[in-house]
């Protein structure tokens, strides 16, 4: 499968690309909160509790804000990441696209996700999510017993008692899980926008946000171990794993295979509206700035011609 090269200014990759992960992030963080509250309950022997119980358990305990605990750290997080991944990735298949026919092969395509996703995880996604897994596993505990009071102070005391290296934790897995997330997602959603504008046609908002959703789908099942095994080994019990390896290797002797897709649920919900908010946030944000920058252009030509002339 080939995909026309766009060539997409860089700022206007990584601006694009952060807007639309912080929108993206923040509307869709319950999912997420749910999602890991799934992962510890498991990680401590226990039935994780389901989706619906999570939330009304959280309701009660913290009110609506509790849904949103560790939130600050997803979206800073989201923003920076979704930056790096279009960034790359814009950047990457433009250098590795066919010289002659401007287009990028299947296997081309997958590598160049891949490389971006390496990229996010490594300056963006560990240390937000080491984070927002320590925050959210702070929330539970009473308020008179909270460790943290926000992102900048939980950072900070995390840090200041951990170690620069605390915030790096579980970074071979979350690379991974980056890698194959972005090379599996991105992947996805060029090989449905191709046949999508093969006629030469531009996709609409609604058919964007199809693809979008599409590629999240496929995302989630093909990649959810390499999560669950991010999220054991960036937890406060994450000493009992002699490494990455090993931490895999506990999961499936005491827990068992299926126990790598615990939280599939909130995660495909998740991804099904991130992928759908994202590429058409992406995609609308592009075209604004494009139309922009030739409005820009527009103006200052004439200008620049008359005074050309009268000179």
């Amino acid at each position: 499968m080939a995909s026309k090269k766009r060539q997409e200014k860089p700022f206007n990759s990584l601006f694009a690309g952060a807007l639309a992960g912080a929108i993206e992030g923040f509307v869709t963080y319950p999912t997420e909160f749910v999602k890991t509250q799934a992962q510890f309950a498991a990680s401590q022997g226990q039935k994780p509790p389901g989706p619906i119980a999570i939330i009304r358990n959280t309701l009660a305990q913290n009110g609506f804000r509790g849904l949103y605990a560790g939130c600050s750290a997803l979206v800073t997080g989201n923003a920076l990441k979704a930056g790096v991944r279009f960034l790359s990735y814009d950047s990457i298949k433009l250098a590795v696209a066919d010289s002659k026919t401007g287009q990028l092969s299947l296997p081309r395509s997958i590598a160049a996700g891949f490389l971006a996703g390496l990229c996010e995880g490594a300056f963006a996604v560990t240390p937000s999510e080491a984070i927002k897994t320590r925050l959210i596993e702070d929330g539970k505990r009473p308020k008179a017993e909270r460790h943290y009071n926000g992102l900048i102070s939980g950072s900070a005391a995390i840090i200041r008692k951990e170690g620069i290296s605390s915030i790096y934790r579980g970074l071979g897995p979350t690379m991974m899980r980056q890698g194959a997330n972005s090379a599996v997602r991105l992947t996805t959603y060029s090989a449905l926008r191709t046949i999508a504008t093969k006629d030469g046609r531009k996709p609409g908002a609604i058919e964007t946000f199809a693809m979008g959703s599409i590629a999240g789908i496929v995302t989630v099942y093909t990649t959810m171990p390499f999560d669950v095994v991010k999220t054991r080994m960036q937890s406060e019990r994450a000493s009992q794993y002699r490494g990455v390896v090993d931490c895999a290797v506990q999961i499936a002797k005491n827990e068992g295979i299926r126990n790598f897709w615990k939280g599939t649920t909130p995660r495909l919900v998740r991804l099904i509206m991130s992928g759908g908010i994202v590429f058409s946030i992406y995609e609308a944000t592009l075209d604004a700035l494009n139309a922009l920058e030739n409005k820009v252009d527009k103006d200052i030509k004439p200008k620049v011609k008359e005074t050309v002339s009268t000179k």
